[in-house]
């Protein structure tokens, strides 16, 4: 692990919308709840989705194509594979419109 994040999303709003090649993390939510989009990269499947809770621990590996979308204000921790350090994490990081 090479970064921890403490993020705070408002009601409705949308993150991610992204993979990463080589980077991964794993998210704690410690407070709301997050509606998470997955699937594998380059799939033309629907996403999946799945309701996250408070207390709820998720992981994303590399190559998953991933959204969150927040259904209330929540907050919750990242702890990555990789640093968030800007130009290291954009070269990571490729966009998609999965939601």
């Amino acid at each position: 692990m090479r970064s921890a994040v403490l993020i705070e999303s408002k009601k409705g709003s949308l993150r991610a919308n992204h993979y990463h090649k080589v980077d991964w993390h794993y998210c704690y939510i410690i407070s709301g709840s997050i509606e998470y989009y997955y699937r594998p990269t380059n799939s033309d499947k629907e996403p999946i989705k799945i309701l996250i809770n408070a207390g709820q621990v998720f992981y994303t590996p590399p190559m998953v194509e991933h959204a969150m979308v927040f259904p209330e204000d929540t907050i919750f921790l990242t702890l990555g594979g990789g640093t968030r350090i800007h130009e290291d994490y954009e070269n990571d990081l490729v966009r998609v419109n999965l939601v």
